[in-house]
């Protein structure tokens, strides 16, 4: 025998693997899809599994099944030979010193200028900040407010750690003591009371921007410390301000979206406060609207909620991105919540012959005198629909077409009774009457007003001159059932489309 084996003791002893549990399939794929911060993610992973937490586990899953989709827009300032400059905002106690500190950075870096970036969160979000973030969030779980949140809810309007594209920041804690004041201000009173009161505060220290200043970097959104370091900005960012303040006291949020105002110029963002039971209320921080009765002010095209996750059916989940004009339709995350808000109906338009191969229509509104997607339908048989479409307003279905919105049949007017397609009829013709009107309309002396109408684009019909005693103007042979635009020399493009019917009756859209 081999004296290997007399000579020797074989000890066999008990191989122990640690099976590790399986990831639901999109956190895997998610897994697969990232470098070298896979081992950020399953650091928190492993972090839940062995603190076995369920519910923290399937949160997390939550968060990582739908981060893909995420990310920060920011910049950094660069000097002439694009070298990155040291400097952060949020080094500084307030937004003076901040400003101060880099006019001396400016003054002495050649060139200095912004450089845009883009990071997914799957690529730079660590295990501690995602940690942290999952466990303060489950802490205002507890709160009474937020207890009897269903956990779906919970994961959509009260776990997630960012909103749109702002950078991302460590807030929660921050926000949570800041504001913790706030909510035991309102203790006891109906939580109408308390988002009420939550506005009020933010009146009394944040500036509202809009129409006042314009952020010339490029920074679409604020981040969560910026919004309290520079306690300014537009309704974007206090609709995000809004919401981080809620869900750091356990009061689950969102921002709902006006991407375009189908008979306005502009855009708006306000919030939608999720309540246990189903119950929503909307929140504008901004007009000082009672909460729980609060209306808008005029006819949006659509009202989009925004949410963590992917949704179902949207643009982005059935055609190429390349093919949607830029905006929010190109997210996949959003809710039609249209009908919270307005009275809405279905459009049915018919669409011109064309050998184009687009299947996507987009239905348009005039907004700063430009036609602007507010929805989107799928042709079938030179028809398309729209869905749950904002009434009092009028739509033009189009192409986006290689980076361009092209006609694809006649406006439709969506009134509150009736729904009329305005083709116009230029054999039969009639004259109108054009008073002045509040608000509308105000002739200026000396001033030119050309009337157009709408033929697949503004086709001019006539121009003239106020004097100081007009009142009124009156066009001929002007196209009857015609969709009409009166533009006044050195317009700033607010003028609202309207028609006028057989009877004179001129109707504004």
């Amino acid at each position: 025998m081999n004296r290997f084996f007399t000579n020797t003791i074989l000890l066999i002893l008990p191989i122990v693997i640690v099976a590790q549990k399986p990831y639901p399939a999109n956190v895997a794929s998610l897994l697969g899809s990232v470098g070298r911060n896979k081992i950020e993610l399953v650091k928190t992973i492993n972090y839940f599994q062995k603190k076995n937490d369920s519910l923290q586990l399937r949160a997390l899953y939550f968060l990582l099944a739908n981060m893909s989709i995420h990310q920060s827009v920011n910049y950094y300032w660069a000097d002439n030979n694009g070298k990155a400059v040291s400097f952060n905002e949020l080094d500084y106690p307030d937004l003076a010193r901040s400003v101060k500190a880099f006019d001396a950075i400016k003054a002495r870096t050649n060139s200095i200028h912004p450089q845009p970036i883009v990071y997914k969160d799957a690529d730079t979000i660590t295990a501690a900040y995602l940690i942290d973030n999952i466990e303060k969030a489950f802490t205002a779980w507890k709160q009474p407010q937020a207890k009897q949140l269903s956990f779906s809810d919970f994961c959509e309007y009260l776990l997630p750690y960012r909103i749109s594209v702002e950078p991302l920041q460590n807030w929660r804690g921050i926000y949570t003591s800041r504001f913790g004041g706030l909510k035991e201000a309102a203790k006891g009173k109906p939580i109408e009371n308390t988002i009420d009161f939550f506005g009020t505060d933010l009146r009394s220290w944040f500036t509202n921007t809009f129409n006042s200043e314009t952020r010339k970097e490029p920074l679409p959104r604020l981040g969560a410390l910026q919004l309290l370091h520079r306690k300014k900005g537009p309704c974007e960012d206090i609709a995000d301000l809004e919401v981080f303040r809620l869900r750091s006291q356990g009061i689950a949020a969102s921002v709902d979206v006006v991407p375009v105002w189908a008979t306005s110029s502009g855009a708006h963002f306000l919030n939608a406060v999720i309540l246990p039971r189903q119950k929503t209320l909307h929140y504008d921080a901004i007009n000082k609207s009672p909460v729980g009765s609060y209306r808008l002010a005029r006819e949006p095209a659509k009202v989009l909620r925004l949410t963590y996750s992917k949704q179902h059916g949207t643009l982005a989940s059935i055609e190429p991105q390349l093919n949607i004009p830029p905006g929010i339709l190109r997210a996949y995350n959003y809710k039609d919540v249209t009908a919270e808000y307005w009275e809405c109906q279905d459009i049915t338009t018919s669409l011109f012959t064309t050998n184009g191969t687009e299947k996507t229509v987009y239905a348009c509104v005039f907004n700063y005198f430009n036609w602007k997607p507010g929805w989107w339908g799928i042709k079938n048989n030179n028809t398309a629909m729209f869905t749950k479409m904002g009434s009092g307003a009028v739509y033009l279905p189009m192409y986006y077409r290689q980076g361009k919105m092209v006609p694809a049949g006649y406006p439709v007017a969506l009134g509150y009774k009736h729904i009329l397609q305005l083709a116009p009829d230029t054999l039969h013709t009639h004259t109108i009457h054009l008073p002045e009107q509040d608000k509308y309309l105000i002739y200026k002396a000396a001033k030119k007003y050309s009337l157009f109408y709408w033929n697949n684009n503004w086709r001019l019909l006539a121009t003239q001159t106020a004097n100081a005693s007009t009142r009124e103007m009156v066009f001929n042979k002007v196209p009857q059932n015609a969709l009409l635009l009166l533009v006044p020399e050195n317009s700033e493009h607010k003028e609202r489309p309207f028609m006028v019917t057989e009877a004179d009756q001129r109707i504004w859209w």
